[in-house]
């Protein structure tokens, strides 16, 4: 009897020791579980905390996702976008050429064809020029050498010097100098030694398409009634082939070559109105950064530093902006009245002023550079 209620009391011993261990251990993976949470809502915030985040910050921490998948649709569609752009411009000048020179040769004028002939040429000359020095001249990336250069921040992605107006491209993946964007159509950066290539080829095309528009306004019309009036014959020749009588004779038919001309002129048109339309609000937005003396970049960054120093009282003054003519003279490298000629209004390989490490002031500038900040 002894022996059964030791052996019990050693059960409900060992069954209340059990207890005790299960409740101590249960209560040290709780205290556990909490402390490991603490620990990384402090490593987060530790990480994520910034004095100053905005909403700014969080948009574009948000957008991030986005981001990386343009820049590399970017990137790998370049070489499509520019096979593009030869494309077309391509079809056009084909189109000109087989279509619509014979018919100016055989109806204008003498003068009118010379006018033509001369100014239609020297337009695409100065197209097909600057889009080649556009897309194969380099905009210039800083030295990679720290000795080289002075007084320049470094760049937290390259870990590289990085002089003024320079900016990282994610595409590219590179520090350019005098960065305005990354041009798709181009397939390369929009940078210092590039940078007017660009623009007069947006201008030259800009100019060609209105021209183009202009001068072929009154064929298009004609080539669009004409299609209209062909799809009304062949209807009216289908319903007389379905109800053919002895005494009915079907609408002339039209042959390939009639068709397929005046379709090419509809798409000339067409062609030519739409870019002159989306080409020169481009061109007129950059037209109007080169006279403010600033790029696409520095517009959003003078523009936040404008207001910073507009509340303190302040007025900000661009130190790159020589004054809106002397803007333009820098920009185009104008330097002599007869510059206006051969590097202007005609092909010129020569390079801009400076090297876009450093912005002394150009020896065609005629006022003196206004101060940073002014009270």
């Amino acid at each position: 009897m002894r022996s059964r209620q030791r052996m019990f009391a050693a059960v409900m011993r060992l069954l209340l020791k059990c207890l005790r261990l299960g409740r101590r251990r249960r209560f040290k993976l709780v205290r556990q579980a909490e402390q490991l949470w603490h620990y990384g809502h402090l490593c987060l915030r530790s990480l994520l905390y910034n004095s100053f985040t905005n909403s700014d910050v969080v948009l574009d921490s948000l957008f991030e996702p986005i981001y990386w998948l343009v820049d590399h649709v970017t990137r790998w569609f370049g070489v499509v976008f520019v096979a593009l752009v030869i494309g077309l411009t391509g079809s056009v000048v084909a189109i000109v050429y087989v279509c619509l020179l014979p018919l100016i040769l055989q109806t204008y004028s003498p003068a009118w064809i010379c006018w033509h002939l001369a100014y239609g040429h020297w337009n695409l000359i100065m197209i097909v020029f600057h889009y080649y020095m556009a897309i194969t001249t380099s905009p210039g990336h800083p030295p990679q050498a720290k000795d080289d250069l002075t007084g320049v921040s470094v760049c937290r992605k390259c870990i590289a010097p990085k002089p003024a107006r320079t900016h990282h491209c994610s595409i590219c993946n590179r520090c350019v100098l005098k960065m305005d964007h990354h041009c798709p159509w181009l397939n390369n950066c929009v940078g210092h030694y590039n940078h007017r290539y660009f623009f007069s080829f947006c201008l030259f095309m800009t100019i060609g398409c209105i021209y183009c528009s202009i001068s072929g306004w009154e064929m298009f019309r004609d080539a669009y009634a004409a299609i209209e009036r062909m799809k009304l014959l062949e209807k009216e020749r289908l319903q007389v082939a379905a109800n053919q009588t002895y005494y009915q004779t079907p609408p002339p038919t039209f042959s390939f070559r009639q068709r397929a001309f005046h379709k090419s002129v509809v798409y000339v048109w067409v062609l030519c109105s739409s870019v002159a339309l989306a080409l020169g609000a481009l061109t007129l937005w950059h037209a109007a950064l080169i006279t403010r003396g600033e790029t696409s970049i520095e517009r959003h960054i003078n523009k936040k530093e404008r207001q910073r120093l507009q509340k303190k009282g302040k007025v900000f003054r661009n130190p790159y902006s020589y004054g809106s003519w002397d803007n333009w003279k820098v920009f185009l490298g104008v330097d002599l009245p007869r510059h206006w000629l051969t590097r202007v209004l005609l092909p010129s390989p020569h390079l801009p002023h400076g090297t876009g490490l450093s912005w002394d002031l150009p020896p065609c500038v005629t006022q003196q550079r206004t101060p940073l900040l002014a009270i």
